[in-house]
């Protein structure tokens, strides 16, 4: 691997981690990060390695809550109620739509979706939706355990939009969690669980694609940006969960907006070309 693979990875994996949990999209970024620096795209394979780096740094940042979907999961399979399974369940409901979207648009995920000027539509109108919901939102509404399985199936629907590069995965859960009552910290705790068997699902995925590539090269760029995104993402957890127990989401909404009027600008520019 040459000094300009290796700088390529790392910016990518920053940029992956920095704005994976936040909602700005990462996947906006990491479409657009090679078009400005004139990089090779990286490739979905690439994204998803980053993508495992994070759910690394998710579960280990909410390694109690982690363990607690576990023994839920176990209450499911052996028909016991308990907090735990309640939990469980809403974190499964909230995962089935974004999976079946998944698999079946698999292959416009791959292509169509990744453009510049979609991703610019999405980033500004999404942006906006967030504004939205955080306008509506107050510190003493309802606790994460207060969602219902219908409730976290219409978030887990929200979360299947996220597909569209531009969107965020977790600004469009945030979103919907606080339409539907919860307090910042609490819909931001949903939207990162949710993350969890989304993102597993995922690299599940892409897995076969890893393994029989057959390509030591791609595979080491994979694991090192997997390393590096994994660091990266969990201070941005720890630096979202901090800043939303005294702020709002406004400087997020004014980023994605600034970035949105960028690529709008971009696209335009290059057009013009």
């Amino acid at each position: 691997m040459d000094l300009e693979t290796f700088l390529h990875l790392a910016v990518l994996s920053l940029v992956q981690g920095v704005t994976e949990f936040l909602p700005i999209s990462s996947s906006a970024h990491l479409i657009i990060l090679p078009g400005l620096f004139g990089w090779r795209d990286q490739g979905l394979l690439i994204d998803v390695a980053m993508h495992i780096g994070t759910l690394v740094a998710v579960v280990g940042y909410f390694w109690d809550e982690t363990k607690r979907l576990m023994m839920g999961s176990v209450d499911i399979l052996l028909r016991r109620a308990s907090t735990n399974r309640h939990m469980a369940l809403t974190v499964l409901v909230g995962t089935l739509p974004v999976i079946v979207a998944g698999i079946l648009l698999k292959d416009v995920i791959a292509g169509d979706f990744r453009n510049a000027t979609l991703i610019a539509a999405t980033t500004a109108i999404f942006a906006l939706v967030l504004w939205v919901a955080d306008r509506t939102s107050d510190e003493k509404r309802h606790m994460m355990s207060s969602i219902s399985i219908p409730v976290a199936f219409l978030i887990g629907c929200a979360q299947a939009i996220a597909l569209v590069p531009g969107v965020s995965r977790s600004g469009i859960t945030i979103s919907a969690a606080l339409f539907f009552g919860l307090a910042r910290t609490e819909a931001a705790r949903f939207s990162l669980l949710l993350s969890i068997p989304t993102t597993a699902a995922a690299g599940l995925l892409a897995s076969a694609d890893l393994t029989t590539a057959q390509n030591t090269e791609l595979l080491a760029e994979a694991l090192l940006g997997a390393a590096m995104a994994c660091v990266t993402a969990y201070l941005s957890i720890a630096f979202l969960m901090r800043w939303l127990r005294q702020f709002t989401f406004t400087p997020f909404v004014i980023y994605r907006l600034a970035l949105a009027a960028f690529l709008f600008f971009y696209v335009m520019a290059w057009i013009d070309q």
